[in-house]
């Protein structure tokens, strides 16, 4: 089953090679935010876990997430798409001045639990899909983020499209959040050409990736996975990523988030600056997407107060 169109473009990044300390015509982007639903990496993996949950009769999609989960979103489309239901446990605090993926849901139709602080997600999951099945309906419950084996062979599919795109590739940097981008990855192109950054969205993504990696058959050894920039926590913008995101739109026109790819950039900075991705090599940039959740995000009204105060 497919939701969007393959394969994703896969574009040079010469000024932003330049601005990090590569040579021009070392680093490429792989634009998976080009995707459909409003661009991301995770419509890959509902391709995989709609089909499975159409083979087992679903009416509807459960799933969970933060108030700007772009997994929650996409599932919302992928849903409409295929003429289910979508309900969607989310957490956080849901401010409707900061519309981003809310605005779209709405759009998509779904229909959103959000629970309160401290609440029980999983829980809550479980009982709405237990009330889905007592109206007689079959729910669906498709995990945090999509990352389960099946949803990461979504990333095989990535890591085939990369091999034949730039054959002889050294590195592909991805932010880390759930693991099944990256564990789809490393399990296609191998451990030792996939950097991850963690965004600090689970409190144990290695583990989480190598299980998914070894589901798929893979025998992975040690991860490259970078820890240093999820700052004060999932979801809270570092001065780092803030620097790059900057970097990415006025070298390249690139817009990245404050969650997962602005982290994942700056992750690439610094592993440009102490020697472990180098000068000479191809390097690919995967771009997860993420742009209606900036506009939910604080820092979108940061930056137009600033551009504001300048005028």
């Amino acid at each position: 089953m497919r939701l969007s169109p393959w394969p994703t473009p896969l574009d040079p990044a010469p000024r932003l090679a330049a601005a990090l300390g590569l040579q021009p015509d070392d680093l490429w982007v792989k634009r998976d935010d080009l995707t459909s639903f409003a661009g991301g990496n995770k419509v890959r993996k509902l391709e995989h876990l709609v089909g499975e949950a159409e083979a087992g009769g679903a009416t509807v999609l459960v799933t969970s997430g933060g108030v700007q989960s772009n997994h929650a979103r996409m599932t919302a489309a992928a849903a409409a798409v295929r003429g289910l239901r979508a309900v969607l446990v989310l957490f956080g605090e849901a401010d409707a001045a900061r519309a981003g993926n809310l605005a779209l849901e709405e759009l998509f139709g779904a229909r959103v639990v959000v629970v309160g602080p401290g609440e029980d997600v999983d829980a809550r999951v479980a009982a709405v899909a237990e009330e889905l099945r007592g109206d007689g309906e079959v729910p669906a419950v498709l995990p945090l983020g999509g990352s389960t084996p099946t949803g990461a062979r979504g990333y095989l599919a990535c890591a085939a499209e990369l091999a034949e795109q730039l054959p002889g590739l050294d590195t592909v940097v991805v932010a880390v959040g759930s693991g099944g981008t990256m564990a789809g990855l490393v399990a296609g192109l191998g451990a030792e050409r996939v950097l991850g950054v963690d965004t600090g969205a689970v409190d144990d993504p290695d583990v989480r990736v190598t299980a998914l990696a070894t589901a798929l058959g893979a025998t992975v050894g040690d991860l490259r996975l970078r820890r240093d920039q999820v700052g004060a926590g999932y979801g809270q913008l570092t001065d780092a990523a803030a620097a790059a995101m900057t970097t990415a739109a006025r070298t390249q026109g690139l817009v990245l988030d404050p969650v997962y790819t602005g982290k994942a950039l700056a992750g690439l900075a610094a592993a440009v600056a102490d020697g472990s991705v180098r000068p000479g090599r191809r390097t690919v940039f995967l771009h997860t997407g993420g742009l209606p959740g900036l506009f939910g995000h604080p820092y979108a009204a940061q930056l137009a107060g600033e551009l504001l105060g300048r005028a």
